[in-house]
């Protein structure tokens, strides 16, 4: 009912600001882009300059306005919609999820291509995802500063811009837009560099933008702005009804544990009843602080907060409320004004979180993977899938004793995957305590690929560990001949040259001599001779590992049988084939 009489009220004349998603292939200058657009600087705080949370930032009207003014496409029109809200979404191949639940929030988005790249792997992802989800989307052509000999004008259209260049500029320009066009063609999709689109509707629209120098960024916000208010006026219209997703989980000092929001469609006041999806259970709460950043900074940013009485989307908000320390990104947030609403919005989050992750397949054997953020979680997994390591226990939020626990089963089914894989997320003092005490790793890092790296360096020197506790025990077969003219030393230890005649000699095996005279004065004597192990291999004054077949090489023998040692001669003859000894 709710749903029916809030599309009833939608009206083309009252816009809400649209969503807008940056997507785009790793280092390709998404948050620069972004950054530029808000005029901030977030990339710096990014671990690694790669994205690893959603983050969402307001727009106001007077911004765009002041940025578009030297472009014809909005200079005459009237404004309708009231700003930008922009999600800036995560980098990474392993951030489909993550990603994908950004383009499931957006109304438009920017795919960022590097001009001078072309489309790469992710490019082709994003396209994937938009394709899915039918997003609309503009293309950033973005680094056009890297063009040779390109001069800048920010404060000008990128048109006239472009009509400046220099004749061989204006070359590569058009030789790389239309490479790039050619690549989209192969994708499926028709595009055009926005000023030549002969139909916005069916072809994708290309604008040249640098981030770094500010070129095409204001004709970027007015394509937005033109789209926003013709194509996509129906799809951006303000719907009364509750359109929320949680984002983030985060504690600010003075306020305890907050959550930001994307608040798409609805209104959110002061006190209202909201259920939030939570790691062990939907949160049901009151808001306690309706706080927006100011104009122009992104919701990850410490900064200072405006409170608010209400807020209208389509909005980032950060809420402030109790017992939001478990509450848990990725899932929609309700409002519930009625009593018996309650019930009904927690088994709507409970019945999404037991889809999220009874999608998510685990293994008998395999490490514990713990994220702070379903998305983040989805994103590790999806890594690890890739890498081919198992995992076999998931968690959201902090590391606790029970998490250890859990994960240290794997002690006794496989020594190498217990281990705890902790992404962007706080260990408890006697969570790690206690790993320490059964011998359980604890890996934490804020970039997917360093956890990977330390996890693979673990299990490497595991396998080291291994290989040296059991050379005793591996013996690899060999047989081989004393060479008469090579004996230096016919007593413990044995110093000869030997050819290798079958199998090959490691350092560390076990040899005997097999006596093959069997004459009267070496009758009651040994068949085999134990004489020790081989400790150490010379070719041409080089110490070597191994002796292959058909080399000729110095050995020395040591004796470690615990008996009297041998003599070449008396025990055993030169003539005599020296094998390894093999146990059984």
């Amino acid at each position: 009912k709710k749903h029916e009489e809030a599309e009833k009220h939608r009206s083309v004349d009252n816009l809400r600001s649209p969503v807008i998603c940056v997507l785009g292939h790793v280092d390709t200058g998404k948050t620069k882009i972004l950054d530029n657009l808000r005029r901030s600087r977030v990339q710096e705080d990014e671990a690694g300059g790669i994205t690893q949370q959603i983050g969402a930032t307001n727009v106001p009207l007077e911004t765009i306005q002041e940025r578009t003014k030297m472009c014809r496409e909005v200079y005459n029109n009237l404004f309708k919609i009231p700003g930008f809200l922009i999600i800036d979404t995560p980098g990474h191949e392993s951030f489909k999820s993550l990603r994908s639940r950004g383009s499931s929030l957006c109304d438009i988005a920017i795919l960022v291509i590097d001009i001078m790249h072309g489309l790469e792997p992710q490019t082709i992802e994003s396209l994937n995802i938009l394709k899915e989800k039918k997003t609309p989307f503009l293309v950033a052509l973005n680094k056009i500063d890297r063009l040779f000999e390109w001069k800048t004008n920010p404060s000008a259209d990128i048109v006239k811009v472009l009509d400046g260049q220099p004749d061989n500029t204006k070359r590569e320009f058009e030789k790389r837009s239309n490479e790039i066009i050619v690549q989209l063609a192969e994708q499926g999709l028709n595009a055009a560099l926005y000023y030549n689109n002969p139909d916005s509707k069916n072809y994708i629209s290309l604008v040249p933008t640098s981030a770094h120098t500010s070129d095409g960024i204001g004709n970027l916000m007015a394509l937005i702005t033109k789209f926003s208010q013709t194509i996509l006026a129906k799809r951006v219209s303000y719907s009364k009804e509750l359109q929320c997703t949680v984002m983030e989980v985060k504690a600010i000092p003075g306020l305890g544990t907050t959550i930001d929001v994307c608040l798409v469609n609805g209104k959110l006041k002061l006190c209202d009843t909201i259920i939030v999806p939570g790691q062990e259970g939907p949160i049901v709460t009151q808001i306690r602080g309706l706080l927006l950043p100011q104009p122009n900074k992104d919701l990850r940013v410490k900064n200072n907060y405006k409170n608010h009485k209400e807020v209208d989307g389509a909005q980032g908000v950060k809420i402030a409320a109790k017992e939001l320390e478990k509450a848990m990104p990725g899932l929609p947030m309700f409002v519930a004004n009625r009593e018996d609403e309650i019930e009904f919005y927690k088994s709507e989050l409970q019945k999404m979180l037991r889809q999220a992750l009874s999608s998510i397949r685990l293994s008998d054997t395999g490490v514990f993977v713990q994220a702070s953020t379903l998305g983040s979680l989805e994103a590790l997994l999806e890594f690890l899938r890739t890498s081919k390591i198992p995992y076999a226990g998931i968690s959201i939020g902090p590391v606790h004793k029970k998490d250890v626990s859990i994960a240290s089963i794997m002690l006794e089914k496989d020594p190498q995957y217990a281990v705890i894989l902790a992404f962007d997320v706080k260990v408890e003092k006697d969570a790690q305590d206690l790993a320490d005490n059964l011998g359980v790793k604890v890996f934490t890092a804020d970039i997917i690929y360093h956890l990977f790296d330390k996890f693979i360096g673990y299990r490497d020197e595991l396998k080291r560990q291994k290989r040296e506790e059991f050379k005793d025990v591996a013996v690899f077969p060999f047989k081989a001949k004393i060479l008469p003219q090579f004996v230096f030393n016919t007593r413990d230890p044995i110093i000869c040259g030997v050819k290798v005649e079958a199998g090959f000699i490691k350092i560390g095996s076990p040899i005997c001599a097999i006596c093959e005279d069997t004459t009267q004065e070496r009758e009651g004597k040994e068949l085999f001779v134990d004489l020790g192990r081989v400790t150490s291999i010379e070719f041409n004054h080089k110490n070597m590992d191994i002796a292959k077949l058909g080399q000729e090489v110095c050995i020395k023998i040591e004796n470690t049988t615990g008996g009297a040692p041998k003599l070449l001669g008396r025990h055993f003859l030169i003539t005599d084939q020296l094998v390894s000894k093999i146990s059984r």
